[in-house]
Protein backbone atom coordinates (compact mmCIF):
# COMPACT_ATOMS: atom_id res chain seq x y z
CA UNK A 1 0.00 0.00 0.00
CA UNK A 2 1.65 3.65 -1.04
CA UNK A 3 1.01 5.98 1.97
CA UNK A 4 1.95 9.69 1.81
CA UNK A 5 3.03 11.53 5.18
CA UNK A 6 2.35 14.88 4.78
CA UNK A 7 4.92 17.01 6.58
CA UNK A 8 4.55 20.81 7.38
CA UNK A 9 7.09 23.09 8.97
CA UNK A 10 7.08 21.95 12.44
CA UNK A 11 5.66 18.84 11.95
CA UNK A 12 7.17 16.42 14.64
CA UNK A 13 5.53 13.01 14.67
CA UNK A 14 5.69 12.33 11.14
CA UNK A 15 9.00 10.57 11.67
CA UNK A 16 6.88 8.19 14.20
CA UNK A 17 3.78 7.02 11.92
CA UNK A 18 6.82 6.45 9.22
CA UNK A 19 8.34 4.32 11.25
CA UNK A 20 5.47 2.81 12.12
CA UNK A 21 4.16 2.01 8.98
CA UNK A 22 7.57 0.49 7.49
CA UNK A 23 6.92 -2.02 10.35
CA UNK A 24 4.10 -2.83 8.89
CA UNK A 25 6.15 -3.23 5.40
CA UNK A 26 4.09 -0.71 3.61
CA UNK A 27 5.37 1.58 0.82
CA UNK A 28 5.52 5.00 3.07
CA UNK A 29 7.03 8.27 1.92
CA UNK A 30 7.23 11.93 2.86
CA UNK A 31 5.41 14.61 1.20
CA UNK A 32 6.65 18.09 1.31
CA UNK A 33 4.10 20.87 2.08
CA UNK A 34 5.23 23.23 -1.12
CA UNK A 35 4.36 20.42 -3.56
CA UNK A 36 1.37 21.49 -4.99
CA UNK A 37 0.80 17.32 -6.35
CA UNK A 38 2.10 14.38 -5.20
CA UNK A 39 2.48 10.72 -6.80
CA UNK A 40 -0.67 8.49 -6.80
CA UNK A 41 -1.63 7.20 -3.00
CA UNK A 42 -3.42 4.69 -1.72
CA UNK A 43 -3.67 6.87 1.79
CA UNK A 44 -2.61 9.87 3.68
CA UNK A 45 -1.75 10.97 7.20
CA UNK A 46 -1.45 14.48 8.56
CA UNK A 47 0.44 13.65 11.78
CA UNK A 48 0.73 15.63 14.55
CA UNK A 49 3.05 18.79 15.14
CA UNK A 50 2.93 22.26 15.54
CA UNK A 51 2.01 23.38 11.77
CA UNK A 52 3.74 26.85 11.53
CA UNK A 53 4.60 27.02 15.29
CA UNK A 54 0.43 26.95 15.95
CA UNK A 55 0.66 30.63 15.13
CA UNK A 56 -3.14 32.29 14.29
CA UNK A 57 -4.70 29.36 15.38
CA UNK A 58 -3.86 25.72 15.48
CA UNK A 59 -3.55 24.18 11.79
CA UNK A 60 -5.52 27.38 10.20
CA UNK A 61 -1.65 28.33 8.32
CA UNK A 62 -1.85 25.04 7.44
CA UNK A 63 -4.65 24.68 5.43
CA UNK A 64 -2.90 26.88 3.13
CA UNK A 65 -0.22 25.60 2.28
CA UNK A 66 0.18 24.01 -1.55
CA UNK A 67 -0.33 20.62 -0.93
CA UNK A 68 -3.91 21.06 0.87
CA UNK A 69 -5.66 21.64 -2.37
CA UNK A 70 -4.62 17.88 -3.68
CA UNK A 71 -5.00 16.73 -0.46
CA UNK A 72 -8.93 18.44 -0.10
CA UNK A 73 -9.24 16.80 -3.44
CA UNK A 74 -8.03 12.72 -2.79
CA UNK A 75 -10.31 13.34 0.44
CA UNK A 76 -13.32 14.18 -1.44
CA UNK A 77 -12.27 11.85 -4.29
CA UNK A 78 -13.05 9.08 -1.42
CA UNK A 79 -9.33 8.46 -0.12
CA UNK A 80 -8.01 7.47 3.02
CA UNK A 81 -7.14 10.27 5.32
CA UNK A 82 -5.77 10.05 8.64
CA UNK A 83 -5.10 13.10 10.81
CA UNK A 84 -3.69 12.84 14.31
CA UNK A 85 -3.68 15.84 16.72
CA UNK A 86 -2.66 18.63 14.39
CA UNK A 87 -3.68 16.81 11.47
CA UNK A 88 -7.28 16.85 12.95
CA UNK A 89 -6.93 20.21 13.42
CA UNK A 90 -5.90 20.99 10.03
CA UNK A 91 -8.43 18.71 8.96
CA UNK A 92 -10.94 21.17 11.04
CA UNK A 93 -9.96 23.91 9.24
CA UNK A 94 -9.90 22.57 5.67
CA UNK A 95 -13.81 21.35 6.17
CA UNK A 96 -12.93 17.89 5.53
CA UNK A 97 -14.32 17.40 8.84
CA UNK A 98 -16.83 19.16 11.12
CA UNK A 99 -16.18 20.95 14.40
CA UNK A 100 -13.00 22.86 15.97
CA UNK A 101 -10.68 22.51 18.14
CA UNK A 102 -10.11 24.86 20.79
CA UNK A 103 -8.05 25.59 23.98
CA UNK A 104 -7.76 22.43 26.53
CA UNK A 105 -10.90 23.67 29.34
CA UNK A 106 -8.13 23.74 31.63
CA UNK A 107 -5.63 26.09 29.48
CA UNK A 108 -3.00 23.87 30.16
CA UNK A 109 -1.03 21.84 27.75
CA UNK A 110 -1.71 17.94 28.52
CA UNK A 111 0.69 14.97 28.00
CA UNK A 112 -0.72 11.88 29.08
CA UNK A 113 -1.68 8.22 28.59
CA UNK A 114 -5.93 7.83 28.26
CA UNK A 115 -7.98 5.40 28.37
CA UNK A 116 -10.53 5.26 25.17
CA UNK A 117 -13.67 4.32 23.70
CA UNK A 118 -14.01 2.52 20.28
CA UNK A 119 -17.16 3.35 19.88
CA UNK A 120 -17.27 2.62 15.86
CA UNK A 121 -15.47 -0.09 15.02
CA UNK A 122 -16.48 -0.26 11.40
CA UNK A 123 -14.83 2.29 9.94
CA UNK A 124 -11.16 1.98 7.36
CA UNK A 125 -9.39 2.91 10.90
CA UNK A 126 -10.68 0.35 13.13
CA UNK A 127 -12.00 -2.74 11.95
CA UNK A 128 -9.07 -4.35 14.09
CA UNK A 129 -10.27 -3.59 17.28
CA UNK A 130 -13.24 -5.33 18.54
CA UNK A 131 -17.18 -3.91 19.51
CA UNK A 132 -16.96 -1.79 22.68
CA UNK A 133 -13.02 -1.88 22.94
CA UNK A 134 -11.36 0.00 25.39
CA UNK A 135 -7.46 1.49 24.56
CA UNK A 136 -4.76 3.78 26.17
CA UNK A 137 -3.32 6.14 23.74
CA UNK A 138 -1.65 9.07 24.45
CA UNK A 139 -2.59 12.14 24.29
CA UNK A 140 0.08 15.59 23.84
CA UNK A 141 -2.04 18.96 23.02
CA UNK A 142 -2.94 22.19 23.97
CA UNK A 143 -6.10 22.91 21.83
CA UNK A 144 -7.85 19.58 21.89
CA UNK A 145 -11.22 20.90 23.20
CA UNK A 146 -13.22 19.25 20.57
CA UNK A 147 -16.47 21.84 20.00
CA UNK A 148 -19.52 21.73 17.62
CA UNK A 149 -23.05 23.14 17.78
CA UNK A 150 -25.65 21.00 19.23
CA UNK A 151 -27.25 20.47 15.36
CA UNK A 152 -23.40 18.71 14.40
CA UNK A 153 -22.95 16.59 17.55
CA UNK A 154 -26.31 15.20 17.48
CA UNK A 155 -25.68 14.47 13.53
CA UNK A 156 -22.10 13.01 14.46
CA UNK A 157 -23.56 11.03 17.02
CA UNK A 158 -26.71 9.59 14.81
CA UNK A 159 -25.00 8.36 11.91
CA UNK A 160 -21.58 6.73 14.04
CA UNK A 161 -19.35 9.06 12.89
CA UNK A 162 -17.76 9.61 16.60
CA UNK A 163 -15.12 7.33 16.58
CA UNK A 164 -13.42 7.35 19.67
CA UNK A 165 -14.57 8.92 23.53
CA UNK A 166 -12.46 9.59 25.77
CA UNK A 167 -13.43 7.52 28.58
CA UNK A 168 -11.85 10.94 31.56
CA UNK A 169 -12.01 13.57 29.10
CA UNK A 170 -9.36 15.42 30.19
CA UNK A 171 -9.90 18.41 27.68
CA UNK A 172 -13.39 19.55 28.24
CA UNK A 173 -14.54 18.10 24.52
CA UNK A 174 -17.88 17.97 23.69
CA UNK A 175 -19.72 14.39 24.23
CA UNK A 176 -16.17 13.51 25.47
CA UNK A 177 -15.03 13.24 21.54
CA UNK A 178 -11.93 12.31 21.19
CA UNK A 179 -11.95 11.40 16.94
CA UNK A 180 -14.54 11.34 14.29
CA UNK A 181 -14.80 10.60 10.28
CA UNK A 182 -16.59 12.06 8.03
CA UNK A 183 -19.86 10.63 6.63
CA UNK A 184 -18.35 7.83 4.51
CA UNK A 185 -16.03 6.71 6.42
CA UNK A 186 -12.55 7.68 4.63
CA UNK A 187 -11.56 10.89 6.83
CA UNK A 188 -10.44 10.58 10.15
CA UNK A 189 -8.82 13.20 12.80
CA UNK A 190 -8.40 12.24 16.17
CA UNK A 191 -6.06 14.10 19.31
CA UNK A 192 -4.53 10.90 20.62
CA UNK A 193 -1.77 9.77 18.84
CA UNK A 194 -1.67 6.06 18.08
CA UNK A 195 1.36 5.54 16.58
CA UNK A 196 3.27 6.73 19.99
CA UNK A 197 1.62 3.13 21.31
CA UNK A 198 2.22 0.85 18.41
CA UNK A 199 5.02 -1.18 19.86
CA UNK A 200 5.44 -3.15 23.02
CA UNK A 201 8.56 -0.67 23.93
CA UNK A 202 6.67 2.12 24.33
CA UNK A 203 4.08 0.45 26.83
CA UNK A 204 1.10 -1.34 24.31
CA UNK A 205 0.17 -1.72 20.77
CA UNK A 206 -2.91 -0.59 21.27
CA UNK A 207 -2.64 2.44 18.95
CA UNK A 208 -0.98 -0.21 16.13
CA UNK A 209 -4.35 -1.85 15.59
CA UNK A 210 -5.31 1.50 13.92
CA UNK A 211 -2.28 1.21 11.17
CA UNK A 212 -3.44 -2.76 10.75
CA UNK A 213 -7.28 -1.82 9.94
CA UNK A 214 -5.51 1.55 7.74
CA UNK A 215 -3.90 -1.08 5.16
CA UNK A 216 -6.48 -3.35 5.66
Amino acid sequence: MKIGIVVFPGSNCDRDCFHVLKTLKQDVRYLWHKNATFPKMDALVLPGGFSYGDYLRTGAIARFSPIMKEVVRFAKGGGKVLGICNGFQVLTETGLLPGVLMRNEGLKFICESVPLEVVNYQTPFTTAYGARSSVQIPIAHMDGNYFADDETLRRLEGEGQVVFRYLNNPNGSARNIAGICSKKGNILGMMPHPERCAEDVLGNQDGRKLFESLIG
